[in-house]
């Protein structure tokens, strides 16, 4: 579930009504827009966001505002708010960006930019994007990754950065390529027109020519300066004395004048000013429940906050609107400073009662109102600011979901907290534990986990038994059940899982629900696939009512794997785009599992292309993972692939070697059997049939020992190997498992003489694999079912299947020494193939990169049902009903 963000710092500040008219840098800032960059930079105080938002008015491009704060510098909120701003202007944007932000896995921000880069660069009209107070970026992966948005930024886009400083980027390399718009200090100061109009107009002043000149000359054109020194002047009646004593450098100055700003406001706004100082963002009823907070309650009697607002607001007093509907302000971030400065001293100094407040409970109050309000984090991090550990540790539980599954942008906030407590605190509250392990074991750092769970379990051991300790010791359970999971250990699983579940609150829904998703695992390790098919399911209906989006593409994955070993094979395709769907581009670590089950699909459809190309990917992935077995299963398939090509058998045996000494070196021995399996294939090829046979006994392998004994040439002996394997097949509904076997039968039948029975098999066996399109299973056995097939071709039974069977043949005659006659049995599928049009062409390629039929509309401009009625004509013509076997047959004929 994605943390709901803060809409106001998307707001554009609006100009205020009697603003000092800034026309020369209106037109320095329009000239600029041909460049990529303007940069307005300058210290505290110079009226930088008030010039940018006066230039926004007056200009007609759309505009993407981001007001940053100090949380921006966590890699994943920056982009979640940099994505939520274009979104102003183009709501679909950045989608699948944010779908991946939910991963408890964290990927570089830069690798998260560039896809973003591709959908700014469909936006077709010019626009601008403003990144305002970029002062307090201190990460420099953000700084890394707004350079690479400068350089490859598309030349419809302008970005204007707002800063105090001049931020760490290419600045001269830009200047050197007239690529910015620089607005600096010399550029912001206020000349002396300026001045005068806005001391005498603004403020009505009614000063002199020359009083104007020497504050001018005094501030050097400030303009917090010079707004300071006019809100001073309104409450003295001597105002040529203030001007002649008003001196001092800057800090000086601002500090002076805002003790001379505090005491010409009454007593209300005082209060007002200095209690809601606390606030980052104010809105009328949250600076009431600040206000009236304590134990002296409603100290503004007479005014609610909406209205202070509005006149803190007309009396130009350091506070920016941030909507066009008036409720949400803040207030100038060097003024706020200084409050909080002063509500401090008054807090810490003063021996008068209305005078000092507890800051803790402002905070308390704060948080309070934001829990009301479901914005869970802010009140978390007001809670934090308090010291109330108790408070902070409910609101990380949550009444219906744990924060941290709420995003990516709570865990590391959440962790900071947890580390900082001390281990007393920690010891008095076990769940605090508990959420420290889970929130570790989001982030991937699993070797800390299992200390944080001890911790919790020596905390509870003196606590009476209730249901807050139980479900303490539920949760315990579940963590373990899920690093059991990382480590395909389904016996630890089951059990650590039913304990979760006995001990688990039945509210718990969250924890409930992935302890679920633990258990369909534990069952598909054990090949239980309709008790796994049921926890899937019930995860995967839980998870997307309540929102555990984590789970939703967890379940979802269980789902496709279940679905592939069922034969499903575009059932299982389906189900793995749309992992792919939920975990963006680009996608999460996670997503190496579905791409690695859609290479195996592709792998058996036999377009190896395609299957390559996700088994990289998949690869790449699960490379991002701190150790996990991922990696050698994207070998092993990388492996097979290598082994379709001629001449690569050493190759391919040196690889499995390498593989395989990975995997011992890292105890990732559930895998050793699937790589043993993969080495019997490349040693067969080899001709090395007595390492092969001591391959498949090592590691018990029947199927892969009767395809042994078969190329030993004892096919009797194969089948006797065989009928057992079959039997247990079925009676567990292993369809996988069944379909490899009854393929060696048919070949082991042929063998042992027996034709007309091995073609009856071999019938049976087509009726199984066609509904899934299989054609390897078949082509990677060679000759001999090859003979098979063109047996039954000749007999006309199944003629298209058998026709992309033999067809699949035709790559591999030279490398496994099969004639290539069958063409003479079949004719030509292209030739059957009706031409596609260029927009029809258009389409299909589109449909392979993945693009949903909405999305094809956009790039093509055309109307969503035009598009499915292309989709139509393109299936007739070639003779499909889904669009994975229309891209499948179209790469195969050189379509794409």
């Amino acid at each position: 579930m994605m943390i709901p963000i803060v809409s106001t710092k998307l707001y554009i500040p609006l100009p205020r009504p009697n603003v000092v008219n800034r026309t020369r840098l209106i037109e320095k800032m329009n000239e600029g827009l041909h460049r990529k960059l303007t940069l307005v930079s300058a210290s505290a105080g110079f009226g930088k966001t008030t010039v940018v938002s006066e230039w926004l008015a007056t200009c007609d491009r759309p505009v993407a505002w981001l007001s940053i704060d100090e949380g921006d510098n966590d890699p994943a909120c920056f982009l979640t708010y940099l994505v939520a701003s274009l979104q102003t202007m183009q709501t679909n944007i950045g989608e699948g960006v944010l779908g991946l932000l939910q991963s408890p896995q964290s990927l570089p921000i830069k690798s998260l930019l560039i896809p973003l880069l591709n959908e700014i660069s469909a936006i077709p009209n010019p626009f601008i994007l403003v990144l305002d107070d970029y002062h307090v970026i201190k990460a420099s992966t953000i700084d890394q990754a707004i350079s690479i948005l400068i350089e490859r930024m598309p030349p419809q886009m302008h970005l204007v950065i707002a800063s105090r400083e001049d931020p760490n980027l290419p600045i001269a390399r830009l200047r050197a390529r007239d690529l910015v718009t620089e607005v600096r200090v010399k550029d912001l100061r206020f000349t002396f027109s300026e001045s005068a109009e806005f001391l005498n107009q603004v403020m009505s002043l009614n000063l002199t020519r020359e009083e104007i000149g020497l504050l001018e000359s005094r501030t050097e054109g400030w303009v917090a300066g010079l707004q300071l020194a006019a809100l001073s002047m309104l409450g003295h009646t001597d105002k040529a004395s203030f001007i002649r004593s008003f001196s001092g450098s800057h800090r000086y100055i601002l500090d002076y004048l805002l003790e001379e700003v505090l005491q010409q406001q009454s007593a209300t706004i005082q209060t007002f000013l200095l209690r809601t100082s606390i606030l980052d963002r104010m809105y009328g009823p949250l600076c009431d429940a600040v206000l009236n907070s304590g134990t002296e309650a409603n100290l503004i009697p007479d005014s609610t906050g909406q209205e202070i607002l509005e006149y803190l607001e007309r009396t130009n007093l350091f506070i920016v609107p941030l909507d066009h509907e008036r409720k949400w302000y803040r207030y100038h971030h060097l003024f706020v400073d200084l409050l909080r400065k002063r509500l401090q001293q008054n807090n810490n100094n003063s021996n008068i009662a209305h005078d000092k407040w507890d800051v803790d409970e402002l905070h308390v109050s704060a948080s309070r109102w934001y829990e009301d309000n479901r914005m869970e984090l802010e009140a978390f991090q007001h809670a934090v600011a308090a010291k109330d550990i108790d408070r902070a540790a409910l609101l990380i539980e949550g009444k219906e979901m744990p924060l941290l599954f709420r995003g990516a942008g709570a865990v590391k906030p959440v962790l900071k907290w947890l580390n900082s407590l001390p281990r007393g605190e920690m010891n008095t509250r076990p769940s605090l534990w508990v959420m420290f392990a889970s929130g570790l074991l989001m982030t991937g750092q699993m070797s800390e986990v299992e200390e944080k769970l001890q911790a919790a379990e020596q905390s509870i051991q003196e606590a009476l038994e209730d249901d807050e300790t139980r479900d303490i010791v539920g949760h315990i359970a579940a963590i373990r059940a899920t690093l059991a999971v990382s480590k395909h250990q389904s016996e630890t699983i089951l059990a650590e899982s039913r304990r979760a579940l006995e001990n688990l609150d039945p509210g718990n829904l969250p924890v409930r629900t992935a302890t679920t998703w633990a258990l369909g695992y534990a069952y598909q390790l054990q090949r239980n696939r309709i008790l796994a098919n049921e926890a899937y399911t019930k995860a995967l209906s839980i998870s997307r009512r309540i929102g555990h989006g984590v789970i939703t593409i967890m379940a979802t994955l269980g789902l496709g794997n279940l679905r592939e070993a069922d034969n499903k094979l575009y059932e299982a395709a389906e189900t793995y785009q749309n992992v792919l769907n939920l975990t963006g581009d680009p996608p999460m670590p996670i997503a190496c599992e579905a791409y690695l089950g859609l290479a195996r699909i592709y792998y058996e459809w036999n377009d190896l292309e395609a299957a390559k190309r996700h088994a990289e990917r998949a690869l790449q992935l699960a490379k991002q993972f701190d150790h996990t077995d991922r990696v050698v299963a994207c070998e092993i398939l990388l492996a097979r692939l290598m082994l379709t090509q001629q001449g690569e058998e050493d190759c391919t045996a040196i690889c499995l070697a390498k593989t395989e000494h990975f995997a011992h070196q890292h105890q990732f021995l559930v895998q050793l059997p699937d790589l043993a399996a993969a080495h019997v294939h490349s040693l067969l090829r080899l001709g090395d049939l007595e390492a092969a046979a001591l391959e498949a006994q090592k590691y018990e392998l029947p199927i892969s020992g009767a395809r042994v004994i078969l190329a030993q040439g004892n096919p009797s002996a194969a089948l006797a190997v065989l009928e057992p394997q079959r039997r247990e097949a079925e009676l567990k509904g292993w369809k996988d498992e069944c379909l490899k076997v009854m393929i060696l039968q048919a070949v082991a039948l042929q063998a042992n003489g027996e034709k007309a029975k091995a073609l009856q098999h071999l019938k049976d066996v087509l009726i199984l694999a066609e509904p899934g399109g299989f054609i390897r299973i078949f082509v990677d056995e060679g000759a001999p079912i090859y003979k098979l097939l063109s047996e039954a071709a000749i007999n006309e039974f199944m003629p298209g299947y058998l026709a992309k069977l033999l067809d699949g043949f035709e790559a591999e005659k030279l490398k496994r020494g099969v004639k290539s006659d069958h063409h003479h049995l079949t004719p030509s599928i292209k030739s059957q193939i009706e031409p596609l049009s260029v927009r029809e062409l258009e389409v299909l390629k589109l449909i392979a990169q993945g693009l949903s039929n909405r999305e094809i509309s956009e790039r093509l401009f055309l109307a969503l049902s035009t598009v499915k009625g292309h989709n139509r004509v393109i299936f007739d013509k070639l003779q499909v009903s889904r669009r994975t076997e229309a891209v499948a047959l179209a790469r195969k004929l050189g379509l794409l």
